[in-house]
């Protein structure tokens, strides 16, 4: 695997690859690297002959008071990692390569409805930071295909609709999440929690269970199973950010019609801030 830091290397790298005829996929990422990530790359070695991973801390998607000074910088162990799973070629810019007018003057994409609500309200300018961060790698690598996980469910859908919308020849292919044994969704923000906080953190996924489980049993008082599942939250330790049941295409709140579901929650155990979502078919038998 070859790491390169700069713009022009990275193009010379792909236009090489592409040159011989390869089908180029591409996964970008924050580092600090777990089981989560190389599934993504190992599904986007097995989707096209050369992947490309990218490593870049977006400081456009963090607020002010969120964690950018301390999201762990891992490298070498990422690099081992990507070597593993499959990965062709990392680009590890810098804030200044991606960003070298500043930041105040840089162009900002936004990607209206399905950024809204959700995240998209807890975070103000986090999905434009990620829409601007991805628009600017795509344009850059130019991938026949990219991977992206489902964990991040809203910002799957903003990814797909800024292709949709800006006709980017780029298939968007989402991967589900990677979870450990007690159902805890992998995220590198996991590693900020304690032994007490990370035993308390599996009641995330299991509530998101017992909701689909009321919603496919035909429980109609949805705020009723929301409730539940706060009160769940509150005693294992959590402070509620949201915890809604979208449409899961539109991501708009869901109707008694809609068929296909999807249940979002984010919340804070301490000062890490959580987030997990769970598909539902009431289409499809329990």
């Amino acid at each position: 695997m070859n790491t390169v830091k700069t713009v022009r290397e990275l193009r010379a790298a792909v236009a090489a690859a592409r040159a011989e005829g390869k089908h180029i996929s591409l996964v970008p990422t924050m580092g600090n690297l777990h089981a989560g990530h190389a599934a993504l790359v190992e599904k986007a070695a097995q989707r096209s002959d050369f992947v490309v991973a990218s490593i870049f801390v977006n400081p456009l998607q963090f607020g002010a008071n969120e964690d950018l000074d301390k999201y762990p910088r891992t490298l070498v162990d990422d690099q081992q990692k990507l070597v593993k799973a499959g990965c062709n070629l990392l680009f590890t810019p810098s804030v200044e390569e991606m960003y070298p007018n500043g930041m105040n003057g840089q162009t900002r994409v936004s990607v209206l409805g399905v950024s809204e609500g959700l995240c998209g309200a807890s975070r103000p300018g986090h999905f434009d930071g990620v829409a601007t961060v991805v628009s600017k790698l795509f344009n850059i690598v130019q991938p026949d295909l990219a991977i992206f996980g489902q964990k991040d469910y809203q910002q799957l859908a903003v990814i797909r609709t800024l292709v949709n919308d800006l006709n980017m020849p780029i298939q968007i292919i989402g991967e589900p999440t990677v979870r450990s044994a007690d159902g805890l969704a992998l995220s590198s923000r996991n590693g900020y929690l304690t032994d007490e906080q990370r035993s308390a953190a599996s009641v995330l996924y299991k509530s998101l269970q017992e909701i689909a489980a009321g919603l496919k049993a035909g429980e109609h008082d949805r705020a009723q199973l929301i409730a539940r599942a706060q009160s769940q939250h509150a005693a294992a330790g959590f402070s509620p950010d949201y915890l809604e049941i979208r449409d899961a295409s539109s991501l708009r709140p869901a109707t008694e019609q809609d068929r296909q579901l999807v249940i979002l929650v984010a919340a804070f155990i301490g000062n890490t801030r959580l987030i997990d979502n769970l598909l539902v078919d009431l289409d499809k038998p329990a």
